[in-house]
């Protein structure tokens, strides 16, 4: 591969050569230099191409003086699996210097991993220290990988995974054997004794409710991508210690958020921080041992430009 060569990362390359523990890193520090204002993206766009068929742009810079470029994505529901979704796109990434693009990357793979390194850097720095029950709630594709992201962060004792199908549960216990997994029949229970939830679902209605999270959880809301479906009830939001990754991107698209500012229950102010400012240590994330902490992943620009970064500067020699 010249210089001048477009480097291509299909599925295969971006799970080869970007791995959990570099994608939290690299995501960790995306998401401080947002806060910090380092990193420049937009509100990502979604043009809706009818019932469960979304195409969306999300472009973003690193900097001024460093990789910019752009994710293409379309989301649609996938026929062969009812109820799931497909990513599919590419992450196109440009150099500073000439602007010339020099890599291409498969944006579904970047999605999984990214997102679940996401939610690892927001559970290592709100959960409690203490934490040793994971619930996972959903069977698809995030959930396979934060049950390679989430224990890096954190040793559980205890992995709780609930799905609407005990074949699908029993399946995603088996692929991961070295964790203590175990099927969750009753959601409300599961809640209740969790020290850290994730929401991964394709749910329009909660599936967790407040009154089953217990003080001192932490939740990572994740399902949910845009306005409209939620994963958890407006009781949660209330009581949460409500953290996103990107304040602007909340207020516009967070739709737990937003169901509940509608409904007068909250203000804009309910958001007391983005993630990065707690990583900067400009916000205090947890206050309290008894707090239930949330956090909002919509996903940005600058966590697939990162992780592309990373898979190119990889592949140099």
């Amino acid at each position: 591969m010249t210089r001048d060569d477009l480097a291509i990362f299909d599925s295969d390359a971006v799970r080869a050569g970007l791995t959990y523990p570099d994608c939290i890193r690299v995501v960790r520090e995306a998401m401080q230099a947002l806060s910090a204002g380092t990193t420049r993206q937009l509100l990502r766009t979604m043009l809706s191409l009818g019932p469960g068929r979304t195409f969306a742009q999300m472009p973003g810079a690193l900097g001024e003086q460093d990789f910019f470029g752009t994710k293409t994505i379309s989301v649609f529901a996938d026929p062969r699996s009812p109820g799931k979704r497909r990513h599919r796109g590419v992450v196109v990434l440009f150099e500073p210097v000439e602007g010339r693009p020099v890599a291409i990357a498969d944006a579904e793979e970047i999605t999984h991993i990214r997102t679940a390194a996401a939610s690892a850097v927001a559970t290592d720095a709100l959960a409690r220290a203490d934490a040793t029950t994971l619930l996972i709630v959903g069977t698809g594709g995030q959930a396979h990988t934060h049950l390679h992201a989430l224990p890096l962060v954190r040793r559980f004792g205890r992995v709780l995974i609930w799905g609407r199908s005990p074949d699908k549960v029993d399946a995603l216990i088996a692929a991961f054997p070295d964790l203590p997994c175990e099927r969750a029949d009753d959601l409300a229970a599961a809640a209740g004794a969790a020290d850290v939830i994730c929401t991964l679902t394709t749910a329009a209605q909660p599936v967790i409710l407040g009154d089953w999270v217990r003080p001192g959880t932490h939740v990572n809301l994740v399902g949910s991508s845009g306005p409209g479906p939620v994963e958890v009830d407006s009781a949660l939001v209330l009581k949460g210690r409500y953290i996103a990754d990107s304040i602007a991107s909340a207020r516009d698209a967070a739709a737990e958020f937003l169901v509940a500012r509608d409904a007068g229950l909250v203000t804009n102010a309910h958001i007391v921080a983005e993630i990065g400012e707690v990583l900067l240590r400009r916000v205090p994330g947890r206050t309290h041992a008894a707090d239930i902490t949330l956090y909002k992943s919509l996903g940005h620009a600058v966590q697939d430009l990162a992780a592309a970064a990373h898979l190119y500067r990889s592949s140099r020699p």
